[in-house]
């Protein structure tokens, strides 16, 4: 066990941020212009893109208005109509024909990079004009040359990976979290605000 904590402890000292920096902000740019965030993976990874798409539409940490993602793994009537009638390798990249536009970013999250199903979606995304975006392991594989831009955990073995994707996921997720986007709650608080200032500055 304490030899698991340690290459977990190495592999996570070893993520590079600039990568995860660069991520954030082009998820930014993509909800400042009306898209959203697509995510798709498969086993562990799959569970990972439902995880981090509730964190955007419910809330990570902060309260605050809902972001726009959508997890390609859920809908298992989807799913299994997709494999059945055009195969497994297509399940994501039909749902990115249906939901997907140029405005939005497109994450497929692959620990081998060699997911048959995440490369053809992805090549489908950048078709759209849809920033692409990979999650794998060190070797990138296919999925990290095809996309726009590639996050590669330093580490070959599948669950270090997996733990170190959830935490990226995390943190882009704190990252978002500090976008300001006002609405009807946000007004009503800014008002009241506006009025205890103006009270105190009266007096």
């Amino acid at each position: 066990m304490e030899s698991i904590i340690e290459e977990h402890v190495n592999v996570i000292k070893n993520i590079q941020l600039d990568p995860v920096k660069h991520v954030v902000e082009k998820i930014k740019e993509s909800l400042n212009n009306n898209g959203k965030v697509i995510w798709m993976g498969n086993g562990g990874s799959a569970a990972d893109c439902q995880h981090l798409a509730a964190e955007f539409v419910g809330r990570f940490e902060k309260e605050r208005n809902p972001f726009s993602s959508i997890a390609l793994t859920t809908d298992t009537s989807i799913l299994t109509a997709i494999g059945n009638d055009y195969g497994f390798e297509q399940i994501f990249a039909r749902q990115i024909k249906a939901l997907c536009n140029k405005n939005d970013i497109v994450i497929g999250i692959s620990t081998s990079g060699y997911s048959e199903n995440i490369i053809v979606a992805l090549e489908e995304a950048k078709k759209i004009g849809a920033y692409t975006i990979s999650f794998t392991g060190e070797s990138g594989g296919k999925a990290g040359t095809i996309s726009d831009y590639s996050i590669k955990i330093p580490s070959s073995n599948t669950a270090r990976i997996q733990e170190a994707h959830i935490l990226i996921g995390h943190m882009i997720c704190s990252e978002i979290d500090k976008i300001t986007i006002v609405g009807k709650y946000d007004f009503k608080r800014i008002s009241s605000v506006f009025k205890k200032w103006r009270r105190s500055s009266n007096r």
